[in-house]
């Protein structure tokens, strides 16, 4: 059987900025109306990170808008840390790769499978500039012999 998983959000920008060294999938626990608001797509992954505090892991600054029908708006925080479920070693591991020079861990998309909502996060590497600006010539140089390749075989 299929597993249907639908992309809610993705992390473009960090495609560019980090390098990935590992992927995880973890649970992230929401209250109804952000449930009710993601499922909506209303919802940003940009700035946010993953922090890990007492054996346990947060995400820090993921957007939720919520939707226009909740009647207590004022006391709802968009940004607010939500806990995210992941296993005891994964946590040890990260937090160990952390306090190693230039790793971090970032939620990296939010998707549904059935009907769970998940984060997938990476440990990833924080890319210097001219790294980047090597990763753009090569996806130009990339780009450039797909077309040359379109021409000649069409």
């Amino acid at each position: 059987m299929d597993k249907k998983i639908t992309s809610i959000s993705k992390n473009k920008k960090a495609y560019f900025d980090y390098d990935i060294i590992q992927s995880y999938e973890a649970w992230i626990e929401l209250k109804w109306y952000e449930v009710k608001a993601i499922r909506a797509w209303n919802t940003n992954l940009k700035w946010s990170y993953i922090s890990l505090l007492n054996n346990e892991a947060f995400v820090k600054w993921m957007h939720v808008w919520f939707l226009q029908n909740i009647a207590a708006k004022k006391l709802l925080e968009p940004t607010r840390d939500r806990k995210i479920f992941i296993h005891r070693k994964t946590i040890n591991y990260l937090s160990w790769k952390i306090k190693e020079a230039w790793f971090t861990v970032i939620p990296l998309e939010l998707y549904t499978s059935w009907n769970l909502i998940k984060l997938k996060i990476w440990l990833c590497r924080w890319r210097k500039q001219y790294d980047k600006k090597q990763v753009l010539k090569e996806r130009t140089l990339d780009k450039e012999a797909k077309i040359m390749m379109k021409k000649y075989y069409s």
